[in-house]
Parts: C-alpha cells; sequence; structure tokens
C-alpha cells in the first residue's frame, strides 16, 4: 500500500500533503530517536509526518562508534536494568530486525595480571552473557592464553598482556541504519521530508495543535496541524525549546565523543580491542579494512552541525590506545578524524511533567507537546516507543500498543536465505560476489532495486573507485530511494566515503555528483554548487586535521 521509497517526487508529494491534511503525530527531527518514534507511531496505525532540517542522521546518529552494545562499563556502575534493555536490543537487530546492517564482532579485553584481573574480568563478562536472556546469536565468551593472543593479536604489547578474554558485541552503519529505520517507517505510511525547519508552534488557546515549518530548498512557508508534535532533537533541543518559548523539564548538555580512522596496516589483530581507562573505555574497531578508535567524553559548548575534534581528543585516543599497542599508532598515519555530541539530560528539579529513566528523559511541558533526549543509540526502539506511548495520551482516544519489537526493518526480510544464493546472484547479475556480498550487507533484500537499475543502465554496474566496494547504481539509489538531496548526503552519510576513501572522498565529489544530476534535475550550477558545499566542509575538517598533525609533529 505504501512505498519505502524516498526520492524526490516523494518529497515533493510530502510537502503538498504536510500542509493540507491533518495528522496525529508530527515528529520534529530526523535522527536515530525521530526517525523510530516515527515508526512506532506508524505502525500503530496513526497518521503520522517527519520533519527534518537537514538530512537523515545528519547529526549525532551518523557520528557515532558504530557499536550496537549492552554497555560493559554500565555493569561497573551496577545499572543492570539499562545493560539488560540494551543487550535485548542488540540480539532483536541481530536476528530478527536488521541482520542485513547489524553483525556481531569480536573484541579482546587484554588483561595485565594473571590472576586476580582475569577473575574480576572473567566475571564480570559472564554476567554481560548472562543478562542477554535465552536468545543467543552471539557466542559465549572464551578466556585467551598470552600464546594464543600473540597469534591473534600480535600488535597487542607482548611484554604487558598476558592473556584476554574475547567476548562479542555488535556493529553498524548507524548512518544507513537510521535512514533504514526511516524508509521503514514510510513503508507503514509516515511523509517523511528533509530540508524541512519547524521555526514555530502553532496554539490554540494554551494547546499546540502543529508547527509553522519552512521548506529550505523552496523558501515555502508550511503550516502542519497534528494532535500531538513530538520533538526528538537530541542536542538542539535547548535551542528549540528556546526557539517555541517553551519551559522544559530537561536541559542537555553536550559531550563531544570524538574518534580516528587509521589505515589497517596500522594494526595487527584478528578481532577488535576494548581498553579500560581511568574515565571510561576505549574501543579499537575493526571497519571496512580499517581501524576506528574513540571515543571521547568530554563537555562541549562549539557548533552543533559540525563537531570538531581538538588536539587534545586526538592525543588522548592516540596515548590510550598506545598503553597497549606496539607498535604505537603515529599521528601522522591518521586518515579521518570524526566527531559526534552525545545529548546528556539534566532534569530540572521544579519539573513535575518529566518521567526520568537513567538514560532518557520524556517530557510534555505543555498540552500537545513531548519531547526526548538523552539515551543510546542501542535503545532507540526502546525511546521511540516510550515518547510516543506519552504521545498519544495527547490524541485522547484509544490507541494500538507498539509493535515495532516484531517489525523488522525493510531489507531485513529473506536477507538469510540471499545470503545463501549469493553465487547465484552474482552469476544472474553480472557482478563479482563480493559485490553482491558488499550489497546485501548495506540493501539487505532491498539488493532486488539496485539490480533494476543496473538492467536499466548496465554501465552502472561499474564500481565508482576501484579500490572501493561501492557501485555507481548505489549512488544514483541514494538519490531516487534514500532521500540523498546533495553530495555530502552521498559521500557523508549514504556511503561512508568522508572517512573511508582517502583526502575524504573529494576526489570522487565530481563523479558522485554526475550521477545525481540527472535524478535531482540539476543544472551545471546546482552541481558545481553542491560540490562546492562539500569541498568547503572538507576543508574545514581538514583545517583542524592539520593543526592536530602540527601540535603533534
Amino acid at each position: 500500500m505504501f512505498l519505502s521509497q524516498l526520492g524526490p517526487d516523494q518529497r515533493e508529494t510530502a510537502i503538498s500533503q504536510l500542509g493540507t491534511q491533518q495528522f496525529d503525530i508530527l515528529v520534529i527531527g530526523g535522527g536515530v530517536n525521530g526517525v523510530g518514534a516515527a515508526l512506532d507511531a506508524a505502525a500503530r496505525g496513526l497518521k503520522v509526518a517527519l520533519i527534518e532540517s537537514q538530512d537523515i542522521a545528519a547529526g549525532t546518529s551518523s557520528r557515532s562508534s558504530k557499536l550496537i552494545h549492552g554497555g560493559l562499563r554500565y555493569l561497573e556502575q551496577y545499572d543492570f536494568k539499562l545493560v539488560r534493555e540494551a543487550l535485548h536490543e542488540r540480539e532483536l537487530m541481530v536476528s530478527t530486525l536488521c541482520p542485513h546492517l547489524v553483525k556481531p564482532v569480536g573484541f579482546l579485553f587484554p588483561l595485565t595480571e594473571k590472576l586476580k584481573e582475569r577473575t574480576y574480568v572473567g566475571a564480570g563478562l559472564a554476567l554481560y552473557d548472562a543478562l542477554r536472556g535465552f536468545r543467543r546469536s552471539m557466542p559465549w565468551h572464551k578466556h585467551l592464553s598470552q600464546k594464543q593472543i600473540n597469534e591473534i593479536a600480535p600488535s597487542l604489547r607482548h611484554d604487558l598482556v598476558t592473556g584476554a578474554i574475547k567476548y562479542f558485541d555488535a556493529q553498524v552503519d548507524d548512518a544507513r541504519h537510521t535512514m533504514s529505520v526511516a524508509r521503514t517507517a514510510a513503508r507503514h505510511g509516515a511523509l517523511i521530508a528533509t530540508r524541512i525547519s519547524a521555526q514555530s508552534l502553532i496554539r490554540e488557546g494554551k494547546r499546540v495543535v502543529g508547527v509553522n515549518a519552512l521548506d529550505l530548498v523552496s523558501g515555502k512557508k508550511i503550516a502542519i496541524k497534528a494532535g500531538a508534535t513530538v520533538m526528538c532533537a537530541g542536542v538542539w533541543s535547548d535551542q528549540l525549546h528556546e526557539q517555541f518559548d517553551i519551559t522544559p523539564g530537561y536541559n542537555v548538555t553536550m559531550s563531544k565523543g570524538a574518534h580516528i580512522v587509521m589505515p589497517g596496516s596500522a594494526i595487527k589483530s584478528d578481532a577488535g580491542i576494548i581498553v579500560k581507562t581511568s574515565v571510561s573505555v576505549l574501543f579499537i574497531i575493526p571497519w571496512a579494512g580499517k581501524w576506528i578508535v574513540g571515543t571521547t567524553d568530554t563537555p562541549y559548548e562549539g557548533d552543533r552541525a559540525e563537531p570538531l575534534a581538538s588536539k587534545e581528543d586526538v592525543q588522548y585516543i592516540l596515548d590510550q590506545a598506545n598503553r597497549v599497542l606496539k607498535p604505537k599508532l603515529k599521528a601522522e598515519e591518521i586518515i579521518g578524524v570524526y566527531a559526534g555530541l552525545r545529548p546528556l539530560v539534566a532534569n530540572n528539579k521544579s519539573a513535575t511533567t518529566t518521567k526520568l529513566s537513567r538514560e532518557h528523559t520524556v517530557d510534555r511541558p505543555v498540552a500537545g507537546f513531548v519531547s526526548i533526549a538523552g539515551g543510546k543509540y542501542t535503545t532507540y526502539r526502546v525511546m521511540a516507543k516510550d515518547v510516543i506511548d506519552r504521545a498519544v495520551i495527547e490524541l485522547r482516544r484509544l490507541t494500538k500498543e507498539s509493535v515495532t519489537e516484531k517489525l523488522p526493518l525493510v531489507g531485513a526480510d529473506g536477507y538469510f536465505a540471499l545470503e545463501q544464493q549469493k553465487e547465484r546472484i552474482a552469476q544472474e547479475s553480472g557482478l563479482d560476489v563480493e559485490t553482491v556480498t558488499h550489497l546485501l550487507n548495506r540493501h539487505g533484500s532491498l539488493i532486488s532495486e539496485i539490480l533494476e537499475i543496473i538492467d536499466e543502465q548496465p554501465k552502472l554496474a561499474a564500481k565508482l573507485d576501484t579500490d572501493l566496494p561501492y557501485i555507481k547504481a548505489e549512488i544514483v539509489y541514494a538519490a531516487t530511494h534514500e532521500g540523498a538531496l546533495t553530495v555530502d548526503d552521498v559521500i557523508s552519510r549514504r556511503t561512508r566515503l568522508s572517512f573511508e576513501a582517502t583526502n575524504h572522498a573529494v576526489y570522487l565529489a565530481e563523479d558522485v555528483a554526475a550521477l545525481l544530476a540527472p535524478v535531482l534535475e540539476w543544472s551545471a550550477k546546482d552541481r558545481k554548487e553542491s560540490i562546492a558545499q562539500y569541498v568547503e566542509l572538507v576543508e574545514r575538517e581538514k583545517a583542524a586535521l592539520d593543526q592536530l598533525l602540527e601540535v603533534n609533529s
């Protein structure tokens, strides 16, 4: 009945309907919590619209550590409920909801003492494994000797590391997962529109009945009417509360999580590595033949739209990783740096309308308006359910319960069977098995839509760059089916070329723009502008990285 496709025609239709229809739920914000809320509400049979001022996952939801995990460090804080909840979500994603996107990844916890530390860490990991319950899509943890460690991870310091415990968590391309949740919401009837900015609230007496919005592409003003407005704005929450003239039950403080990307040759290990630090933990994560190393946890007060890592962030990451690695990581080897902002919630003591959990807060400061902030990526589905549970009360009628726990994302259906048919798909499509595997792990059963594009234009089966897995059809598909409107959308979020390719993929910007132009009906001027915007963004990031390298040289 509804399509999951997000493209130029769909956006145009959505914008015309935003101003003419009455919605049950209007969601502000296209991060993982926003699209999760839109999916939760649409799957209950409610009429839903979602607006996002930038791109889907443009903020924190594309800048995480790319892990779906229970939060091993929360065990030390005795927060068993949170760990159990997160592990339950991890199991659901790996086994049912999106197995094509969320994959198990092994981690080594290096030990430097023979007995005491092994007993303590072993007990913690046994509890971590036990808390996931009966659904077991990943192996149990196991103890490794120093000899085994030397074989698995030659880069760990043999003079320091006496053994290790290997355990499993999962990893995800966060931006792609968020996009898939958005498309699943569209598949169930939600209207999704990006580059639409919420300007002010529409009020009837004391009740909020919608939002005055602005289409940032055309400059058109739109009045969107809804029974309940749900704000999922993350680090933009305080700013929007002020803009909307609302006194919330919480404030959001920003914490910066910086990461560095290293070449695959920098570390020799067949598994990821987790290192306990004095303030938190550091992850060394395998990613597409490279390594992501992070993260930091530092207060931040700069530009929300473009958080940049500081030299102190990078030095901290290098120092912590180099405690256990040999040869040491060098600053000049860094091929990318990115930073995301965590929205940490501080509740106002005077607020009576705020329901607090340790990780996220649902707030209803005025009639018809509900918001949520805090939490962690892994538990987005639970947060979405919580905020919609509160929002439907505003509709003053009986509504259905959440069903997202048993609702696979688009692309999940039939994925395991397709996995076993890779050779046949490769034979029939003319693609190599490696490319088919790459497409299945990014698109799942939606691979059929990519293959249709190739059928129509066989030249699009070619790779964008022979050293990288992405094919040209995926770039076209990003605009036709995944709502990409700019070169940056494609390089930074629909693919991860911005930190997987050399020089932030600037050399590919022309090719990407040429593939997008026919779909988005760009003029030569539009093309140049979109390329220039991406190059400017990269120049700013490179200037920050160059400063870091100067300091370290």
